[in-house]
């Protein structure tokens, strides 16, 4: 309480003398002064001071939801594409050159893994589907794109634990590989609503979020020391003789040196501390003192009692970042599951172009074949000449089919390459020809025999959309306690101790007394102090400068932090109502796949019969038609008929295989399937390849011919 020492203490009204109880006085300012502070605060409205630290019941993520399982996180948590750790501190204990050094990034890779140069064999890729899963997690621009975003992550968790403001964690998909595109699992995006286009735009073009609303930390959780050091020498012209001892010009030296320490705390205090310190020597006579040594002291403590104050309020972004953080782990997740069924869709994509291929291929043999017989039946008279034109029509048509046919294959070929390897600039990864070795097995999986609820409770704990919306009401439920604390208004407290010192040495210039009259100072008028005597003086309260106060900040309309809170919570409802949605549509997706399956293996099946009885009729018809008894016409009819029948059955197959992955991805299981591995897909570095269940090796047959190595260059 020696702070409110003070010279001028007022007058006792009983006695008219002055209290000596400074203590005591002091004590009375202290207490008048937060009396002063308690009414000033009592009168605002109880909204306005209402501030409750612990989220409410009807805050609770759950509370006004029906029962649903919580989704189980990412595991592992916190991955990473490298051994760097973007979110850890370098202090001065463990790397004091790195705090004011860059961080250099490793340097992307753009070349093919050595797994895609081991797969060509005699100019080919023989390619599984299990490779073509491998080279995606190693090579997929999509992937290594994304793993980026999670280093990124990283950075603001560091950010925030200085006190920084976040810049946000990108987390929508990366969608930039051609084909196969799936719109099973899709960014949420826009927001706590989710997506959607905006009817108004804010500052700057975009419609921004209540995010992070509330007080922002206080600045310089890291300290920082400032210095200045200035040294300046002045020679002054001068105007009145009789202030400058009669001469007309005075020489003087000022060195500077002042330091200053600042530093936030996450409490809610600022502390600054500043020490200043001159060197003057001059020449003009009325310097007591040349060289004058002055030091200055001040140390200040600032506390937030309302808007902003306590640990919670001023950590909450760190809270925040660790969320995104995870975010990011299960956006990468999404991804991953996203570009698996990408690359495993263009993989059937190009096994159906492979089998029309073939079966062009087989369609024009038989139509050469029937041509090549109705030209040697009209040489010996017995085959029309229609017949003949009709079967050449035939043959026309099939090869204009199967060029096509190879164009489609050579595009497939092509975007699957993109899809699997970095660098397409090899000539002998363009040139090289893909053989797909897989083909997919109708035997039922275990998913297809449960029931939907079963598989529903199932997508529910894996699939990353829930995972995120919850995370982000979680967020969210942090920006309604840091709105409601912008709510309250700034009342501040602070405390101050200062000092300063005068030393120096007896200016040799000094003098008593004005114009001709002045007389030298007698040697010993002013004592001399030390440098080390003057800073010693700071410290020992010989001549001291210290006092606590309040300053109060209160916006009478508070309608910006009003509108920010209302948005908060509306933006908090319409959070929750998106997560419900997202219940009610991975439900309907889920028996919407369900039933796609069922009729995907009857479709199979029928098309299967279909291909059986076409193939059995065109062999009667040739049977037919070489006992006279049947016409080129309608050999080449069943022809057509067997052509589109194996067409029909290349497509089923391929749509019950795309349609089963599909089911894997929308039940966020496929990476269990198929034996990939969290932690591989991260670094890129696959160890153990996937194993796909329910698929068989392709029968030996006829390659398709295409008409020039390269395909399309």
């Amino acid at each position: 309480m020696d702070w409110f020492k003070s010279d001028r203490v007022p007058a006792d009204p009983a006695t008219g003398r002055k209290s000596r109880n400074r203590k005591a006085m002091g004590s009375q300012r202290l207490r008048a002064t937060a009396v002063a502070l308690l009414g000033l605060t009592t009168a605002m409205p109880p909204s306005l001071l209402a501030q409750n630290t612990k989220p409410t019941a009807g805050d609770r993520i759950y509370k006004d939801l029906p029962a649903a399982p919580i989704p189980a996180p990412t595991v592992p948590l916190f991955l990473r594409s490298t051994g760097v750790n973007y979110g850890k501190a370098r202090t001065f204990l463990n790397d004091l050159p790195g705090l004011y050094a860059p961080v250099h990034a490793p340097r992307a890779s753009f070349m093919n893994s050595v797994r895609l140069t081991d797969l060509f064999k005699g100019g080919k890729i023989y390619l599984s589907l299990s490779d073509a899963l491998t080279l995606a997690l190693e090579n997929n621009y999509d992937l290594a794109i994304a793993r980026y975003n999670l280093d990124i992550a990283d950075t603001d968790v560091l950010r925030a634990r200085a006190g920084g403001v976040l810049l946000g964690a990108p987390t929508a998909l990366v969608t930039n590989t051609l084909g196969g595109a799936s719109q099973t699992l899709t960014a949420t995006g826009g927001g706590p609503g989710g997506s959607g286009a905006s009817a108004a735009t804010g500052f700057g073009g975009i419609s921004q979020s209540a995010d992070g609303a509330g007080p922002l930390p206080e600045a310089n959780i890291d300290p920082t020391i400032t210095a200045t050091i200035q040294l300046e020498r002045a020679n002054q012209p001068q105007s009145n003789l009789l202030f400058s001892g009669g001469k007309t010009a005075l020489n003087q030296n000022t060195d500077q040196y002042n330091f200053g320490y600042n530093q936030g705390f996450f409490w809610g205090s600022q502390l600054a501390v500043t020490l200043t310190n001159s060197r003057v020597t001059s020449d003009n006579p009325f310097f007591s003192y040349s060289p004058q040594l002055t030091s200055v002291f001040k140390a200040q403590v600032t506390q937030h009692l309302l808007q902003g104050a306590g640990w919670w309020v001023n950590r909450r972004l760190i809270q925040e970042s660790i969320y995104d953080r995870r975010l990011s782990d299960s956006a990468f997740r999404q991804q991953v599951l996203y570009t698996v069924n990408q690359v495993e869709n263009i993989y059937w994509a190009l096994v159906g172009a492979y089998e029309d291929a073939q079966s062009k291929e087989r369609a024009l043999q038989q139509s050469t074949q029937v041509a090549s017989d109705d030209r040697k039946q009209l040489a010996i008279g017995t085959m029309a000449p229609l017949d003949v034109i009709t079967a050449d029509s035939a043959v026309a048509t099939d090869k204009q089919a199967l060029i096509s046919s190879q164009s489609n294959l050579e595009y497939q070929q092509l975007i699957l390459k993109q899809a699997i390897a970095r660098n397409l600039n090899d000539p002998a990864l363009t040139n090289a020809q893909i053989i797909p070795t897989d083909r997919v097995d109708l035997t039922p999986l275990p998913e297809e025999a449960q029931s939907v609820d079963d598989l529903v409770q199932t997508a529910f704990k894996r699939r990353p959309e829930l995972e995120q919306a919850t995370l982000s009401l979680k967020k969210d439920q942090i920006t309604l306690r840091g709105a409601r604390n912008g709510l309250l208004p700034m009342v501040d407290a602070y405390a101050f101790y200062g000092s300063s010192a005068l030393g120096g040495a007896q200016s040799p210039f000094c003098s008593e007394g004005f114009g001709a009259g002045a007389q030298k100072c007698p040697p010993g008028t002013f004592p001399t102090v030390t440098t080390s005597t003057t800073l010693g003086n700071l410290f020992n309260s010989s001549a001291s400068d210290k006092g606590v106060g309040f300053t109060v900040n209160i916006p009478l309309g508070n309608r910006v932090a009003q509108a920010q809170q209302s948005r908060a919570q509306l933006e908090y409802r319409q959070a929750q109502l998106r997560l419900q949605q997202l219940y009610t549509q991975i439900r309907m997706q889920i028996v919407n796949q369900k039933f796609a399956l069922v009729n995907d293996r009857a479709a199979v099946q029928a098309a299967e019969a279909a291909q059986v009885l076409d193939q059995q009729s065109l062999d009667d018809e040739e049977k037919k038609l070489k006992l006279g008894a049947s016409t080129t016409a309608l050999v080449l009819q069943q022809v057509r008929n067997l052509a589109t029948a194996n067409d029909n059955l290349t497509d089923a197959r391929v749509v019950y295989a795309r349609d089963r992955a599909e089911l894997f991805q929308l039940l966020a299981t496929t990476l269990q399937h198929y034996g990939i591995n969290m932690q591989d897909a991260t670094t890129g570095n696959v160890g153990a390849q996937p194993v796909v269940p329910g698929l068989r090796a392709a029968k030996p047959g006829n390659e398709p011919t295409l008409p020039s190595p390269g395909g399309m260059q």
